[in-house]
């Protein structure tokens, strides 16, 4: 954890970040081949383990919160058809790759490091898995994939069981670049791309990219 921190910024520029704006171009990959282009604000709060998201839809507008691993629909509709990953996923996805660093410090959550890198796509990581403990099952099943070699938490695999897919366990891939500063402070990915896959991982689409053109720390 301390070393994920150490690389983002560190610890005091991250407690100095009680909430972060993205405003961000969203592409959901369909099976057919085509896409559905969209604009999404996130709102941040790290140390909140929460995620507010907002935009304004052909439909309607929505406004989704996930915090501390309950899903609410604040406004308009609870799931958009156009969108390929359902908005709790999504949002798990989009907070957790962002907060990586200070997630290892939730609570009452375990962490388990293996001493052991594996290579993913050409790249050394060092995987960490999140057992939770008491009453937060609600989260997904995770592993974060710490990079051997720069201390950055970029890849994570997030699995729950999917009650609409009949039961079956729903995984994704979340992965983090193009990292940057924000306000001279913590470093966040400017782009992330969700994958989806089987529970053993024998196949990876890319289900969603996002672009995000303006981040701001919020005071």
């Amino acid at each position: 954890a301390a070393r994920a921190i150490k690389a983002t910024g560190g610890l005091n520029a991250w407690k100095k970040t009680t909430k972060l704006q993205l405003d961000c171009v969203v592409t959901f990959y369909h099976p057919d081949g085509s896409f559905y282009l969209t604009e999404q604000r996130y709102e941040v709060h790290p140390w909140l383990n929460s995620i507010q998201i907002s935009a304004d839809e052909p439909q309607a507008k929505f406004v989704w919160q996930l915090s501390r691993g309950q899903f609410n629909v604040l406004q308009g509709a609870g799931q958009i058809d156009a969108m390929t990953v359902p908005g709790r996923c999504l949002a798990e996805g989009i907070l957790n790759i962002i907060t990586a660093p200070v997630r290892f410090l939730d609570e009452p959550v375990e962490f388990t490091k293996q001493d052991t890198a594996v290579k993913i796509q050409g790249q050394w990581y060092y995987p960490i898995e999140r057992k939770s403990r008491g009453g937060v099952a609600r989260t997904s099943e995770a592993v974060f994939y710490q990079d051997r070699d720069n201390f950055f938490v970029d890849l994570i695999r997030l699995a729950r069981m999917d009650a609409e897919a009949g039961g079956r366990m729903s995984v994704q891939y979340v992965r983090g670049y193009d990292y940057e500063k924000v306000d001279k402070g913590i470093m966040v990915p400017k782009r992330i791309e969700i994958f989806g896959t089987d529970a053993r991982d024998r196949s990876r689409e890319r289900l969603v990219k996002i672009d995000c053109h303006t981040i701001r720390r919020i005071k």
